[in-house]
């Protein structure tokens, strides 16, 4: 029992440093054409699955992060 809660725990800390490297190209300076941000969203959608069966709170408050990065980005447009 032990040696599987060490995997798991080793799998946890693998997925909160993947969700490190996705946050990145999550940003708009990296992520900028249509098929980037395609790349982005399957990358996204991978790892919320393995999160998913994730206990660890790290992974699950990573997983909302990237989740949020596929949300359209606002911009505030003044007129006068």
């Amino acid at each position: 029992m032990d040696e599987l809660a060490g995997i798991d725990g080793r799998l946890d800390e693998l997925l909160v440093n993947l969700a490190g490297i996705v946050l990145r190209l999550a940003q708009p300076s990296v992520t900028k054409s249509a098929e980037e941000f395609q790349a982005l969203a399957q990358s996204v959608h991978q790892y919320c699955i393995c999160a998913a069966h994730s206990r660890d709170p790290r992974v699950q408050r990573l997983k909302r992060e990237l989740e949020q990065t596929l949300k359209p980005r606002l911009r505030i447009v003044a007129s006068r």
